[in-house]
């Protein structure tokens, strides 16, 4: 069961005798309060910026969770955010999760670099700071050769150790990209919502300083590794920017996230091994 939000923060969103409903992934395990659901943050700097973004964002055939402010103007209160509810749950409409990130990209594409994204990780460290060291070792010259003193890979884990094999090999497959770099949400896979044939919910922005084709490949290579989504997947978005080069870079921040994290299991590496078959096959 997931935590509970305490009365302060309760009576902070006016939510004091409201009952809850505990909500799923597509929420991180928020707690729906009629229509506003509270769910705690894993970093105040993102969540705040999360929610100053989605305050005033429009994104045509989105549906976009509102934040909602505590009584006295803040975005987080003790660890918990507020959003307005978005209907629905994640679904495996793979194509549509693409195509909302498409559409979504366009609309961020205006938004400045935050200044918690120009900052490194920090060992010991938190899983922000995890995910941070692997979106830089897909991208760097040597993979994982930037890791901060204290930071290591998974202790005792052959399929960790095999991951960063993989990931040095694919390194070698990399060839220069021209896409720009702009704001983009790098989480997609499981946290858009579908609710019939409304327009697709996001609840939250994980937001990354990288190509959007990059962000889609990200979406694609969870689907194709942990979702069962179709090896024709990939095929149907070779339009997109240097497509082969962003999977191929999506795929290696997969990789390292899944060396680097302290709860990473085994059983999600026969999925990203699968995808860097087929990966390989288009490069």
């Amino acid at each position: 069961m997931t935590e509970q939000p305490p009365d302060h923060v309760l009576a902070a969103f006016g939510l004091g005798s409201a009952t809850s409903t505990p909500l799923g992934s597509g929420w991180e395990g928020g707690h729906r309060y009629g229509e506003v659901v509270l769910s705690m943050v894993a970093d105040h700097a993102r969540a705040a910026w999360s929610a100053k973004v989605r305050e005033t964002l429009f994104v045509d055939g989105l549906r976009l969770a509102r934040p909602v402010r505590s009584t006295d103007g803040r975005f987080v209160v003790s660890g918990w955010r507020a959003d307005t509810y978005v209907a629905g749950s994640p679904e495996p409409r793979y194509d549509e999760v693409v195509s909302a990130a498409v559409r979504l990209h366009e609309a961020t594409a205006k938004l400045e670099r935050p200044r918690f994204l120009t900052q490194p990780p920090v060992a010991p460290w938190a899983d922000v700071d995890v995910f941070v060291a692997a979106d830089r070792a897909a991208w760097e010259d040597r993979p994982l050769h930037s890791l901060p003193s204290g930071a290591r890979i998974t202790p005792g884990s052959p399929d960790g150790q095999k991951s960063v094999e993989l990931l040095n090999e694919l390194a070698e497959l990399r060839r220069p990209t021209r896409s720009p770099n702009q704001l983009v949400h790098g989480d997609l896979y499981g946290t858009v919502l579908f609710a019939g044939a409304a327009a697709p919910g996001i609840t939250d922005i994980t937001p990354y300083w990288r190509p959007t084709s990059w962000a889609a490949g990200v979406a694609v290579v969870d689907a194709l590794s942990w979702g069962g989504a179709d090896d024709g997947l990939i095929d149907r978005w070779e339009a997109l920017p240097e497509w082969p080069q962003m999977l191929l870079r999506a795929l290696m921040f997969r990789l390292a996230v899944h060396a680097l994290h302290p709860r990473s299991t085994a059983a999600a590496f026969p999925g990203l091994a699968r995808t860097t078959a087929l990966v390989r096959l288009m490069l």
